[in-house]
Protein backbone atom coordinates (compact mmCIF):
# COMPACT_ATOMS: atom_id res chain seq x y z
CA UNK A 1 0.00 0.00 0.00
CA UNK A 2 2.92 2.22 0.82
CA UNK A 3 3.87 1.98 -3.24
CA UNK A 4 0.81 4.15 -3.88
CA UNK A 5 1.09 6.73 -1.64
CA UNK A 6 1.95 10.00 -3.48
CA UNK A 7 5.88 10.95 -2.21
CA UNK A 8 9.68 10.63 -2.83
CA UNK A 9 10.94 7.01 -2.48
CA UNK A 10 14.24 5.64 -3.33
CA UNK A 11 15.09 3.84 -6.83
CA UNK A 12 14.40 0.19 -6.46
CA UNK A 13 17.18 -1.59 -5.88
CA UNK A 14 19.24 -4.13 -8.74
CA UNK A 15 17.72 -7.42 -6.43
CA UNK A 16 14.47 -5.67 -6.27
CA UNK A 17 14.34 -5.01 -10.08
CA UNK A 18 15.40 -8.45 -10.47
CA UNK A 19 12.37 -9.70 -8.04
CA UNK A 20 10.16 -7.81 -10.31
CA UNK A 21 11.77 -9.18 -13.79
CA UNK A 22 11.62 -12.86 -12.28
CA UNK A 23 8.02 -12.84 -11.06
CA UNK A 24 6.67 -11.63 -14.09
CA UNK A 25 8.42 -13.59 -16.59
CA UNK A 26 7.85 -16.62 -14.00
CA UNK A 27 4.62 -18.03 -16.48
CA UNK A 28 6.21 -17.30 -19.56
CA UNK A 29 9.27 -19.19 -18.78
CA UNK A 30 7.25 -22.26 -16.94
CA UNK A 31 4.67 -22.43 -19.50
CA UNK A 32 8.23 -22.42 -22.28
CA UNK A 33 9.66 -25.36 -20.26
CA UNK A 34 7.05 -27.17 -19.83
CA UNK A 35 6.80 -27.55 -23.57
CA UNK A 36 9.70 -28.24 -24.00
CA UNK A 37 9.52 -30.69 -21.09
CA UNK A 38 6.65 -32.35 -23.30
CA UNK A 39 8.39 -32.33 -26.65
CA UNK A 40 11.47 -34.14 -25.30
CA UNK A 41 11.54 -37.82 -26.97
CA UNK A 42 9.68 -39.73 -24.29
CA UNK A 43 7.81 -42.11 -26.66
CA UNK A 44 4.67 -41.04 -25.78
CA UNK A 45 2.24 -41.66 -28.88
CA UNK A 46 0.05 -38.25 -27.95
CA UNK A 47 3.23 -36.01 -27.55
CA UNK A 48 2.12 -33.37 -30.17
CA UNK A 49 -1.26 -33.22 -28.34
CA UNK A 50 0.28 -33.22 -24.74
CA UNK A 51 2.00 -30.37 -26.12
CA UNK A 52 -1.15 -28.59 -27.33
CA UNK A 53 -3.26 -29.15 -23.95
CA UNK A 54 0.08 -28.28 -21.77
CA UNK A 55 0.13 -24.74 -23.77
CA UNK A 56 -3.66 -24.05 -23.93
CA UNK A 57 -3.85 -24.60 -20.22
CA UNK A 58 -0.96 -22.47 -18.86
CA UNK A 59 -2.10 -19.58 -21.51
CA UNK A 60 -5.82 -20.15 -19.84
CA UNK A 61 -4.38 -20.15 -16.36
CA UNK A 62 -2.22 -17.75 -16.15
CA UNK A 63 -4.61 -15.55 -18.30
CA UNK A 64 -7.06 -16.29 -15.73
CA UNK A 65 -4.60 -15.31 -12.57
CA UNK A 66 -1.97 -13.17 -13.67
CA UNK A 67 -3.00 -11.44 -16.98
CA UNK A 68 -0.20 -8.71 -16.99
CA UNK A 69 2.42 -11.57 -16.47
CA UNK A 70 1.26 -12.93 -19.79
CA UNK A 71 0.44 -10.54 -22.13
CA UNK A 72 -0.67 -10.75 -25.90
CA UNK A 73 3.76 -10.42 -27.33
CA UNK A 74 4.60 -13.65 -24.81
CA UNK A 75 1.53 -15.87 -25.91
CA UNK A 76 2.34 -14.77 -29.40
CA UNK A 77 6.14 -16.34 -28.86
CA UNK A 78 4.42 -19.53 -26.97
CA UNK A 79 2.30 -20.28 -30.22
CA UNK A 80 5.43 -19.69 -32.23
CA UNK A 81 7.16 -22.51 -29.82
CA UNK A 82 4.02 -24.60 -29.67
CA UNK A 83 4.32 -24.42 -33.72
CA UNK A 84 8.06 -25.04 -33.91
CA UNK A 85 8.29 -27.81 -31.11
CA UNK A 86 5.37 -29.76 -32.93
CA UNK A 87 6.13 -29.30 -36.55
CA UNK A 88 2.49 -27.69 -37.23
CA UNK A 89 1.74 -24.91 -39.70
CA UNK A 90 3.46 -21.62 -38.82
CA UNK A 91 0.90 -19.62 -37.27
CA UNK A 92 -1.79 -21.43 -36.36
CA UNK A 93 -0.38 -22.05 -32.54
CA UNK A 94 0.04 -18.22 -32.10
CA UNK A 95 -3.36 -18.16 -33.61
CA UNK A 96 -4.95 -20.75 -31.13
CA UNK A 97 -3.14 -19.24 -28.15
CA UNK A 98 -4.18 -15.73 -29.00
CA UNK A 99 -7.78 -16.42 -29.84
CA UNK A 100 -7.89 -18.18 -26.52
CA UNK A 101 -5.36 -15.51 -24.50
CA UNK A 102 -8.64 -13.27 -26.22
CA UNK A 103 -11.59 -15.34 -24.84
CA UNK A 104 -9.41 -15.46 -21.60
CA UNK A 105 -9.36 -12.15 -21.02
CA UNK A 106 -12.98 -11.14 -21.60
CA UNK A 107 -14.13 -13.63 -19.23
CA UNK A 108 -12.01 -13.09 -16.58
CA UNK A 109 -14.16 -10.97 -14.21
CA UNK A 110 -17.00 -14.04 -13.88
CA UNK A 111 -14.14 -16.50 -14.56
CA UNK A 112 -11.86 -15.03 -11.82
CA UNK A 113 -14.95 -14.91 -9.00
CA UNK A 114 -16.13 -18.41 -10.11
CA UNK A 115 -14.60 -21.41 -8.20
CA UNK A 116 -12.23 -24.03 -9.90
CA UNK A 117 -15.26 -26.27 -11.39
CA UNK A 118 -16.59 -23.17 -13.10
CA UNK A 119 -13.20 -22.19 -14.47
CA UNK A 120 -12.71 -25.75 -15.71
CA UNK A 121 -15.70 -25.95 -17.53
CA UNK A 122 -15.24 -23.11 -19.30
CA UNK A 123 -11.57 -24.13 -19.92
CA UNK A 124 -13.04 -27.48 -21.70
CA UNK A 125 -15.22 -25.30 -24.19
CA UNK A 126 -12.42 -22.67 -24.72
CA UNK A 127 -10.36 -26.07 -25.34
CA UNK A 128 -12.92 -27.79 -27.53
CA UNK A 129 -13.05 -24.83 -29.51
CA UNK A 130 -9.43 -24.03 -29.79
CA UNK A 131 -8.10 -27.62 -30.97
CA UNK A 132 -11.46 -27.27 -33.30
CA UNK A 133 -10.00 -24.49 -34.79
CA UNK A 134 -6.72 -25.60 -35.27
CA UNK A 135 -7.63 -29.06 -36.85
CA UNK A 136 -9.53 -26.17 -39.60
CA UNK A 137 -6.17 -24.29 -39.80
CA UNK A 138 -4.07 -26.69 -40.58
CA UNK A 139 -6.36 -28.65 -42.68
CA UNK A 140 -6.53 -25.28 -44.76
CA UNK A 141 -3.01 -24.57 -44.41
CA UNK A 142 -2.17 -28.36 -45.74
CA UNK A 143 -5.07 -29.01 -48.04
CA UNK A 144 -6.15 -31.91 -46.92
CA UNK A 145 -8.49 -33.45 -45.01
CA UNK A 146 -7.30 -34.58 -41.69
CA UNK A 147 -8.24 -37.67 -39.66
CA UNK A 148 -10.52 -35.96 -36.34
CA UNK A 149 -9.09 -38.85 -33.77
CA UNK A 150 -6.21 -36.69 -32.56
CA UNK A 151 -8.13 -33.23 -32.70
CA UNK A 152 -10.63 -35.33 -30.31
CA UNK A 153 -7.61 -36.79 -28.60
CA UNK A 154 -5.70 -33.35 -27.88
CA UNK A 155 -9.64 -31.59 -27.00
CA UNK A 156 -9.51 -34.64 -24.32
CA UNK A 157 -5.94 -34.57 -22.87
CA UNK A 158 -6.01 -30.11 -22.67
CA UNK A 159 -9.73 -30.99 -20.35
CA UNK A 160 -7.74 -33.97 -18.42
CA UNK A 161 -5.00 -31.67 -17.64
CA UNK A 162 -6.31 -28.65 -16.50
CA UNK A 163 -6.79 -29.84 -12.70
CA UNK A 164 -3.25 -31.28 -13.23
CA UNK A 165 -1.59 -28.42 -14.51
CA UNK A 166 -4.01 -26.03 -12.45
CA UNK A 167 -3.24 -27.30 -8.87
CA UNK A 168 0.83 -27.01 -9.06
CA UNK A 169 0.39 -23.44 -10.68
CA UNK A 170 -1.95 -22.38 -8.43
CA UNK A 171 0.48 -23.04 -5.72
CA UNK A 172 3.21 -21.13 -7.92
CA UNK A 173 0.69 -17.89 -7.99
CA UNK A 174 0.34 -17.94 -4.47
CA UNK A 175 3.69 -17.69 -4.19
CA UNK A 176 4.37 -15.20 -6.24
CA UNK A 177 1.53 -12.87 -5.07
CA UNK A 178 2.63 -13.54 -1.61
CA UNK A 179 6.79 -15.02 -1.19
CA UNK A 180 6.33 -14.16 2.51
CA UNK A 181 3.95 -17.14 2.85
CA UNK A 182 5.58 -19.54 0.34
Amino acid sequence: MSDRLPGIRPRPSLGRKLDIAARQSFPTVVTSLLLMIAAAPLGLAAQAQIQLAVALVSVFFWTLVRPGSMPPPAVFLLGLLVDLLSYAPLGVGVVILLVLHGLTLAGRRVLGRAGFLLAWLAFAILAVGAVALQWALTALLTLQILPVSPAVLAAILAIGAYPLLAVPLGRAHRTLAEPDRA
